[in-house]
This record gives structure tokens, sequence and C-alpha cells, in this order.
């Protein structure tokens, strides 16, 4: 069995999942998720339930440090998973050669961990709780018109000096150049549609020469419901989020347009060269 640390937001959630199944995949083996980090008071929920994960039950995992000399000693003995952490943030080559019995810690945020199992991938993430009312009628209006989603991250991004250092937030003029240039390569004006964890402020702030529509009514814990929706539109603009990431590549049309920001952390210290999949466009 492969197991696989989760942790964080939905965006993280959905990127260690992933490399975690597709390193189990490779091996034949089922896979298990460590949801520990969330038996103690935090700011996201496991949101995975909401999606067609394949997971198994998983009855041992490495023990954490607040577990005791005890606990520590019992794996030393072994029948445990031997952890694996992340080397970097860019693609780690060492999860190359991770074998069977692997507890993988990290966040995994690039699509060379599991673009060989693209098909099964994309299967296990078909979202599978039913949509609200308003959600699948908004879902009905993003596919009957030139839709391009539009993602703006604000939240801890912005409240919390330590995020806000290494993370940082896209400006409103990358989102104009972003709407500008697919609209010229749309060949037609598009209909953004916006989304953001403050939508408040993205409603009284984002100005753009096209129709655009607010997407104001799903709160953190419907989060899945905004991924969707964001899938469903033709075109996307993401954010230097994880978030706006899977709504993009949650879209299974090849011919789609994403446009990304160039710089992906505010930290100069911190890069990701292997963030974004080839074909999407850098602004």
């Amino acid at each position: 069995m492969i197991t696989t640390r989760i942790r964080g937001g939905l965006g993280n959630q959905l990127f260690q999942y992933c490399a975690g199944r597709a390193l189990a995949l490779r091996h034949g083996v089922d896979l298990g998720l460590d949801l520990r980090d969330f038996d103690r008071p935090k700011a996201f929920k496991v949101g995975l339930d909401h999606f067609n994960v394949q997971t198994a039950v998983t009855y041992a995992l490495p023990p954490n440090k607040e577990d005791g000399l005890g606990a520590l000693a019992r794996w030393l003995k072994g029948g445990y998973p031997k952890p694996y952490r992340e080397a970097s943030l860019g693609f780690d080559t060492t999860y190359q050669t991770l074998g069977d019995n692997t507890h993988l810690k990290g966040y995994w945020q690039s699509e060379r961990y599991f673009d060989a199992f693209e098909s099964r991938i994309r299967n296990d993430l078909q979202i599978v709780t039913p949509p609200s009312d308003q959600n699948a009628k908004m879902f009905e209006a993003i596919k009957a018109t030139p839709s391009v989603s539009l993602h703006i991250r604000r939240g801890d991004y912005v409240s919390n000096e330590k995020f806000n250092a290494a993370h940082g937030t896209c400006d409103l003029s990358y989102y104009a150049r972003a709407a500008a240039s697919i609209a010229q390569q749309m060949g037609k004006d598009p209909i953004i549609y916006a989304f953001s964890d403050d939508p408040a402020w993205v409603t009284e702030h984002l100005k753009l020469p096209y129709e655009t529509r607010y997407i104001d009514f799903n709160d953190g814990d419907h989060n899945y419901e905004d991924l969707r929706l964001m899938a469903a539109c033709q075109h996307h603009i993401i954010a230097n989020s994880s978030f706006s990431w899977w709504g993009a590549w949650l879209n299974p049309n090849p011919g789609k347009i994403v446009v990304a920001p160039t710089q992906w952390f505010a930290d100069p210290n911190k890069t990701n060269p292997d963030i974004l999949p080839m074909s999407w466009q850098r602004i």
C-alpha cells in the first residue's frame, strides 16, 4: 500500500491525492490517506469525499512526533510505511524511484507526478456530490456562453503576513492583460465568470471591458461547487493558487486556453519550475 499525507486546502489535497494515487497505480497496490492533520482545529476541512477518489482503509501510519517514544520504537522495528518527504518545490525525481510501502509527505504540485495516469486521475476527480439547484443552473449558463473562469485568491494570502510574503497576490493589471489576451485568441468578447474566496472585494474592484458575472454564493464548505463551475468554462485565468490550478486542469478540453501568472511566488527564494503544464500560457 501507498499512503499519502493530506493537509491544507482543497487544491493541496488534490495534488497530494494524485501523487499518491499515481504511485499506487504504478505498483498495482491500494492507496491510503493519512488524515491525521484534520484531527486538530484547522482552517480547512477534508474535501476529497466530494470526488470519486479510490482509497482503502489505512491501518498503519508512521508515527507523528507527538505520538511519543513508544510509537517511534514500534515504527523502528518495522511494519510501518517508510516516510518520504518531498525534496523540493519542483518535480522531485526521487519520486520515480519510490517503492511500495511508501508514505508520501509533501505538496507535489506538478502534473508530472501523475500525467502518465491522466485518464484514471480524471475519473477519480469527477465531483460526485450533486450540485445545488443554483449551481446546476449556473453550470448550464456557463456551458451555453463563451465562458472564461477568472479566479482571485485573497483570504490568508492577504491576512496572514507569512503567507503574503511567500505567495503574494496577483494584481488587477494581470487580470486585465490576461482577459485581453484570451479575448484576442478567442476572436470575440468572452463572458467572465469571477470566482474568489473574497467575492465582495472582487465585485467592488474587478472592472473589465467584458461582461462579468460574479460567483458569490458558494462558501468554503462548498468550494467543490466552484471547482465544478470553473472546470465547465471554456478557458481560464488562474491565480497563483492551487485551487484555481485545479479549476483549469479539471477542464478536459485539450483546446482550452489557460493563462497563469509568470511569477508564482512573491518570495524570490521560492520557485517551482514545474507548476504549470507546458500548454499553459504565462503573463
